[in-house]
């Protein structure tokens, strides 16, 4: 099941693994991908802009793609999951791992 399938299901499962896993506030890793287009980067930065998130971007050898790897400190899945949902409503073609 992918989270385009049925979102609802995807998150209550990332949800339940997270609390399974994780104590709470922890570090998150979170990855995208995106075309290598400077006004999307800029849109998934600004939305961990002054959450101390460290953020990194590395360009596909061919520089159609840039992945960003964004590690910062979450309270909750609750919390894990909304940033998701907002990066996915926002930001036209980001592809979430």
């Amino acid at each position: 099941m992918s989270k385009e399938e049925n979102p609802e299901a995807f998150y209550a499962k990332l949800k339940e693994q997270l609390l399974e896993t994780t104590q709470w506030p922890s570090e998150y890793l979170y990855k995208f991908i995106v075309l290598s287009d400077l006004h999307k980067i800029a849109e998934i930065e600004a939305i961990f802009d002054f959450s101390g998130a460290v953020i990194k971007t590395k360009e596909s050898s061919n520089g159609k793609y840039t992945s960003i790897s964004i590690n910062v400190r979450m309270e909750n899945p609750d919390v894990v999951i909304a940033k998701y949902i907002e990066i996915g409503e926002k930001v036209e073609g980001v592809i979430s791992l």
